[in-house]
């Protein structure tokens, strides 16, 4: 029965549990889960400051789990098999040689975000400076995706309110197309150059 008083809607579902979903999706997914958790945001669905700490939390502590498991279980088969793929020598060099900056980057960067921590975490680095620096990353990037989220969550409100999109709407939603296209392109390609024949990320 449909009963209107009975049956929770799905707004009243993510009013409720939406930060802990932002804060799943974060860890499990990654940007789509926080961006939507931006829009949801907007939408009043959760409050802007929680779902940006929900975020960064999420974020922050699925790589402490993974630098963990790399610390503790580096002798480990499933550890084993990361470090005999190709990209872990990668990740490796690229950390000795910008081991702040690395720690600070990997999260931003496509194939990286789950063998990184890992790789970290067999490596030398104090367990103290990965936590410092990745707590500040988690933060960084959590601000960046809810951002997004909350800024398209306006767009769309205003557009939706409008039913006709003017002119000046569809050009600047055409320029943040190109350029979110340029920029994945960029980083790809950049990521393309360190990537050895036949390695996979």
């Amino acid at each position: 029965m449909a009963d209107g008083s009975r049956v929770l809607s799905i707004e009243a579902i993510v009013a409720r549990f939406g930060a802990v979903a932002i804060a799943l999706g974060a860890g499990l997914e990654g940007e789509t889960a926080v961006v939507t958790g931006g829009i949801l945001a907007h939408q009043g669905l959760v409050a802007w400051p929680a779902a940006l700490v929900a975020a960064a939390i999420g974020s922050f502590l699925a790589d402490q789990i993974f630098f963990t498991i790399g610390r503790r279980a580096r002798d480990g088969r499933w550890v084993g098999k990361l470090r005999r793929r190709r990209v872990y020598a990668r990740v490796m060099t690229m950390m000795e040689k910008h081991p702040v900056g690395f720690i600070f980057a990997f999260r931003f960067l496509y194939g990286l975000r789950t063998i990184s921590p890992v790789a970290i975490g067999t490596s030398d680095v104090p367990t103290r400076l990965f936590v410092v620096v990745n707590a500040v990353s988690a933060a960084c990037w959590a601000s960046l995706f809810i951002g997004i989220g909350y800024l398209f969550g306006e767009a769309f409100q205003e557009l939706a309110a409008r039913w006709r999109p003017s002119l000046p709407h569809i050009l600047m939603a055409a320029a943040l197309v190109m350029i979110a296209a340029a920029i994945g392109w960029g980083l790809r390609t950049l990521w393309q150059r360190h990537k050895e024949p036949g390695d996979t990320a």
